[in-house]
C-alpha cells in the first residue's frame, strides 16, 4: 500500500516536470520575439544548387567575418560572444568578439568556425545558431528558387530578421527586398507558368 502511494505524486511529478520543460522553451523563445533587439543579417550566397536541405532554407550571412587585432588564438567550435552594431544602411554587423559575456551591448552566443592570420591581424570567420529558416513544405520548392535568384541578382537584397536578448536569438523571417520569402513563394506559385 505504501508503495501506491508514492507511485501517484511521482507521476504527478513527472507529468508536471514533462509539461514544463517544452513550456519553458516556448516562453523563453518568445520573449526574445517580443522584446529583443531586432537585426537585418544581410545573406551571402549559398551552394546555389542546393541551399534547401529538407524543408528549410540554409542561410549564410555577410557578418560573420571579424578582423582581430589581439594575438589571441580562436579554435575551432570556440564558444564566443559576438557584439553587434549596425553598419550603414541598417544591417547588422560584429563590432567585437569575446570570450567572456559583454555588457551594455547587443550580443549573440556563436561558435568559431576558423580563423586565418591577415597582415593586420587575424580574420576570424563564426557561425551563428540561427543558420537555418524553416519553411512550409509545400511553398519550399518556390521559395527555394526565389532565394537562389535574389542571391544571383544583385539588385535585389535579401536578409534575414534575427531578434536578440541577452545573448539569445530567434530567427523571425527571411525577406527579399523586404518581402516576406514565404510572401515569395507564394506570389511565384500563383503566377502563370512560362
Amino acid at each position: 500500500m505504501k508503495y501506491k502511494s508514492i507511485i501517484f505524486p511521482a507521476f504527478i511529478i513527472m507529468a508536471l516536470v514533462q509539461l514544463y520543460v517544452p513550456a519553458s522553451m516556448i516562453w523563453s523563445q518568445e520573449s526574445i520575439l517580443k522584446e529583443g533587439e531586432a537585426f537585418k543579417f544581410r545573406t551571402a550566397p549559398v551552394d546555389p544548387y542546393d541551399p534547401f536541405r529538407g524543408k528549410y532554407v540554409t542561410l549564410n550571412f555577410s557578418a560573420n567575418e571579424f578582423v582581430s587585432t589581439t594575438d589571441k588564438d580562436w579554435m575551432y567550435g570556440q564558444r564566443v560572444y559576438v557584439s553587434l552594431g549596425e553598419d550603414n544602411e541598417g544591417y547588422a554587423r560584429i563590432l567585437s568578439l569575446s570570450e567572456t559575456e559583454p555588457q551594455g551591448s547587443a550580443y549573440v552566443r556563436a561558435s568559431v568556425l576558423n580563423q586565418f592570420d591577415i597582415g593586420e591581424g587575424r580574420r576570424v570567420t563564426i557561425r551563428y545558431p540561427f543558420n537555418r529558416f524553416y519553411m512550409d513544405e509545400f511553398k519550399a520548392y518556390e521559395a527555394e528558387l526565389g532565394y537562389r535568384e535574389a542571391q544571383r541578382d544583385t539588385t535585389q537584397v535579401a536578409y534575414a530578421l534575427v531578434k536578440v536578448k541577452a545573448g539569445e536569438a530567434v530567427l523571425e523571417n527571411v525577406f527579399i527586398n523586404d518581402e516576406p520569402l514565404a510572401d515569395v513563394a507564394r506570389r511565384r506559385l500563383s503566377e502563370p507558368e512560362k
